[in-house]
């Protein structure tokens, strides 16, 4: 291994130990149990609660790690634009943990009938979901649009080195999937009057069930990759 090699291992090494305690101070962030230890029954049952809304955000936080982690597989190099498309990932990453948690746990609140707790109170009606959901997806789209470029960057690299892109090139089209949901949501939300009924408003939050999308821009990635 060359001294330039054995260099660029170690800048990748520090970028992505870095990256690792950024999202796990994220998760932090997101602890049941705030920032206090309960001391009666009753607030020990109340922060557990709120369980199910952190195991979600948990997944979510997890999902956009593991990409990071799918991306340094496939670009071992340590250049400029890795590095600063990493560092754009963990700052989008620490705003949307706020509009995560604050959507997470007022849906399970409002779904249980108010037995899960939440801390999260709209007092603003339609507008406060407005401003939300639309935080919410920028953020998430922020995040997956970040993937998408780093996939990107990384078939690019593969090109360059004469190695085979098809890899990064299939994460790229993943991640460009949640990145269009998440503007669609936003947009979704910023478009709809806020006259419109209650439910009209869980119209933005469903729109994240087309995530399922995923496996079908796979396939048919996959099918014309086999057919070229």
């Amino acid at each position: 291994m060359s001294l330039t090699e054995q260099r660029e291992g170690i800048e990748a090494g520090r970028l992505d130990m870095f990256v690792d305690g950024a999202f796990a101070f994220i998760l932090t962030l997101l602890l049941i149990g705030g920032e206090s230890i309960p001391d009666s029954t009753d607030k020990l049952l109340s922060m557990l609660g709120g369980i199910p809304a952190f195991a979600v955000c948990f997944f979510q936080i997890a999902f956009f790690w593991h990409g990071h982690v799918r991306w340094r597989k496939r670009c071992h190099s340590a250049d400029s634009t890795g590095r600063w498309l990493s560092l754009l990932l963990v700052f989008f990453a620490m705003i949307f943990v706020y509009p995560l948690h604050m959507v997470y746990s007022g849906a399970f609140n409002s779904l249980s009938g108010g037995l899960l707790p939440s801390d999260f109170q709209m007092t603003g009606g339609p507008a406060d979901m407005r401003a939300l959901f639309v935080c919410f997806g920028l953020a998430y789209a922020c995040m997956a649009g970040t993937l998408t470029l780093l996939f990107l960057h990384a078939a690019k690299s593969a090109t360059k080195r004469g190695f085979n892109n098809l890899d990064a090139r299939r994460e790229m089209r993943i991640w460009s999937v949640p990145a269009t949901i998440g503007l669609a949501s936003a947009l979704t939300a910023l478009l709809l009057p806020l006259s419109a009924p209650g439910w009209v408003w869980s119209i933005p939050g469903f729109m994240y069930s087309l995530l399922f999308l995923i496996g079908p821009v796979v396939n048919r990635f996959n099918r014309r990759y086999a057919r070229a």
